[in-house]
């Protein structure tokens, strides 16, 4: 069983989306560590990039704080890096392929697997080209994190499911990520759909943030993402988010279980 499967075992998990370099990498570590200690299961790590297509505002706003700060992949791996030793949960990166294409996918999943992350989403990769990543990706034991979709058909779901690895990532909505007052997808029955050709846990991302939204899909899924809720938070308080951070977290964790 890998790290981020392992997250999974015989409990439901809170992931936590920070951005990189938001308002600073010190910070940004500070902040991964808040999160452990709040009760997170895994945090996934924004890479800045300049046309983040599936971001809302308040994530794409953070993304150019960052860049502001010149943050690179290879200042974020010396970030990740810092952290060996006292993290104890997985560290996954979520970036666009380009940043990753430019970067050169084998030095990519070496970096990842050198300072410790244990998979990477990319969100604007379509399922059917991730064969370009998964060999480099596999070499160096990095999961790459497939994404299934509300509008994903059933023989797509099929094929997703089977290449599952770490975990599956459930787009609650269509659209951009972003908070949501309400979600009307049916989520329980596009999990039951991907039960059935997979044993890998299911995530759900996109729009939430209140415990009560955690706590009904925490019913149905393996695990919870909330990433423009905790930006807020950054965006709000900036250095200052630590504790602001680790109060919001701990409630939705507690929520999930």
């Amino acid at each position: 069983m890998n790290k981020i499967s392992g997250a999974f075992k015989n409990k439901k998990v809170f992931i936590a989306y920070i951005m990189a370099g938001d308002p600073s990498l010190e910070k940004t570590a500070e902040f991964i560590l808040s999160a452990q200690r709040a009760g997170a299961g895994l945090v996934e790590i924004g890479v800045p990039f300049s046309d983040p297509v599936a971001e809302g505002e308040v994530i794409q706003r953070a993304s150019m704080r960052a860049l502001k700060n010149k943050i690179n992949l290879d200042k974020i791996f010396d970030m990740i890096l810092s952290l060996n030793g006292k993290i104890n949960i997985p560290l996954v990166l979520m970036t666009y392929l380009n940043p990753v294409f430019v970067y050169g996918y084998e030095k990519f999943f070496e970096r990842c697997a050198a300072c410790g992350a244990s998979g990477v989403i990319i969100p604007d990769m379509p399922f059917e080209e991730s064969d370009e990543v998964r060999p480099y990706a596999e070499k160096n034991g990095v999961d790459v994190i497939t994404l299934v979709s509300p509008s994903s058909s059933d023989e797509r779901i099929k094929a997703i499911a089977g290449a599952a690895r770490g975990f599956i990532y459930l787009v609650s909505s269509y659209g951009v990520t972003g908070v949501r007052s309400k979600i009307s997808t049916d989520i329980s029955a596009i999990i039951k759909k991907i039960k059935q050709y997979t044993r890998a846990p299911v995530a759900v991302g996109f729009g939430i943030s209140k415990p009560e939204q955690a706590a009904e899909f925490a019913k149905c899924a393996d695990g919870v993402i909330v990433g423009s809720a905790i930006v807020k938070i950054i965006e709000e308080h900036g250095a200052s988010a630590a504790p602001h951070i680790e109060k919001y977290i701990k409630g939705m964790a507690a929520a999930l279980n």
